[in-house]
């Protein structure tokens, strides 16, 4: 007998990756894209592909048309579209899509001390809620199955990842001006909700950062860390001011805080490390834990720092960098299409060398670097046989990406987040269509609306911590 796959997908050009081809010399002509040579797999395109998904998991990725005969619960015609996996946003604040657009043109410590940290202070869980909503609703039509979150009441957030659907790593946030206690919560609520929701919720430690968790409490942190098998989260080496700062003061950069703390002998995902120094460098690749960097740069144009996330020196030291938007109050958007492109141009920038990033090193990270960014590569990231069906459908027919001459360039340069029509999370569709199945989101706005003079009220003076880096 032969049993009914749960989906099968046909007609698509399915975006691979080769991960047993990373040492080979990269050939032209063969489908597959130049790399550095230096931990990137080939991303190649099969053509007229068939993809079958069985028990949440891809069973095979083949060209030409399905078995003759095979039974399917659900069917979908691909034509004309690019079957990807699914986006991974590997840092963000979610519920702060509540903020989009509210401190705008403003340097950081204004940005943190005038508005965002007072308005923080009236947070309630309902808030989070609706912002979580919003946020879930706003990447699955972008096209991303995967997010990494660090903020405040994570619990409800947990509860909205498992209505939707999504897959997230979550981390439940502190400071030290909170005491003992908030480390205590981010711990449980690490501990609660390990591999909930039918194991598309993993967790994290979330200390915030070097300046508002002090050594002690970092220190616990990877203690936890290593006594409990969980991973960190933490903002580190965000901007170059915060690296002189930290040598100004106390003689060390913040990336030798984490070394000091033991935080480099975890799995430890560092969000922005735009002020990563040259003295840096050897220090990480001093690291035993597994070490990943998560870029966002749009937020850094905004706030106009003068260095970005050093991809090519990270990559030569083997960590791989995922890509991210952080939360849309300063980067305004959840869109990762819009991050793929953007690290690819600030990297040709800021290496004075347009053959650095190229699409296809792009495309490797925003699905398989960022997989591993956030500790699930072996789960996602890349269309291939055992991994989780967490499939992205992206159609390429619009003027706007025609005529393909490059399909990889075509999808990092052309195609924009609106151009996903499908979203699927181990086999489940998510979005068919553009039409969102999990989520109501005139609903959450019309909520969220009522509630906001409220929560944006910032008379009484107050803010959950001070930006002083």
């Amino acid at each position: 007998m032969t049993y009914a796959a749960d989906l099968v997908i046909t007609g698509c050009t399915a975006l691979v990756h080769d991960e047993h081809g990373q040492e080979r010399a990269y050939e032209q002509g063969n489908g597959y894209g130049e790399g550095y040579g230096d931990g990137y797999e080939r991303i190649g395109f099969v053509e007229d592909a068939t993809v079958v998904v069985r028990g949440g998991r891809i069973e095979s990725v083949t060209s030409g048309p399905p078995p003759v005969g095979l039974p399917a619960v659900e069917r979908i015609d691909a034509r004309g579209q690019v079957a990807m996996p699914g986006l991974v946003n590997c840092h963000t604040h979610a519920p702060m899509v509540t903020l989009r657009g509210i401190a705008e043109d403003l340097p950081i410590e204004q940005w943190f001390n005038d508005v965002v940290w007072p308005i923080e202070s009236n947070l309630q869980e309902k808030d989070v809620e609706l912002g979580a909503r919003l946020a879930c609703a706003e990447m699955i039509r972008g096209g991303v199955t995967c997010f990494a979150d660090h903020y405040f009441s994570m619990d409800t957030v947990a509860a909205v990842i498992a209505e939707s659907g999504m897959r997230a790593n979550l981390g439940q946030a502190f400071f030290s001006s909170q005491g003992a206690e908030g480390r205590e919560r981010s711990l449980d609520f690490a501990l609660r909700h390990r591999d909930t929701a039918d194991g598309r919720i993993t967790t994290s430690l979330a200390p915030h950062a070097p300046y508002t968790v002090d050594d002690a409490d970092l220190a616990a942190t990877a203690r936890l860390a290593r006594e409990h098998g969980l991973p960190v989260h933490i903002h580190a080496a965000e901007n170059r001011d915060q690296a002189e700062t930290g040598l100004a003061r106390h003689g060390r950069t913040p990336i030798e805080v984490l070394a000091d703390a033991g935080l480099l002998d975890t799995d430890l995902l560092i969000a922005h490390g735009t002020g990563i120094m040259e003295r840096d460098l050897p220090v990480l690749a001093r690291a035993t834990g597994r070490i990943a960097v998560a870029s966002a740069p749009r937020g850094y144009l905004k706030f106009a720092w003068p260095t970005t996330t050093p991809v090519r020196a990270l990559r030569e030291l083997g960590i791989p960098v995922g890509l991210a938007t952080d939360g849309a109050a300063s980067n305004n958007s959840l869109d990762v299409w819009e991050s793929m492109a953007l690290t690819a141009l600030v990297q040709k920038f800021t290496e004075a060398d347009p053959r650095r990033l190229t699409s296809r090193q792009a495309l490797h990270h925003a699905t398989l670097q960022s997989a591993r960014a956030v500790g699930l590569g072996e789960r996602i990231g890349s269309l291939a046989p055992g991994r989780r069906a967490d499939i992205i459908l992206v159609d390429l027919t619009g003027p706007h990406t025609q005529p393909v001459h490059d399909l990889a360039a075509t999808l990092v340069h052309s195609a924009r987040a609106g151009d996903v029509r499908t979203t699927i999370v181990d086999g489940r569709i998510l979005m068919r269509d553009r039409e969102l199945l999990t989520l109501d989101v005139p609903a959450v706005v019309r909520e969220m609306n009522e509630r906001m003079p409220a929560l944006i009220d910032r008379s009484h003076g107050k803010r959950i911590q001070d930006y002083d880096s």
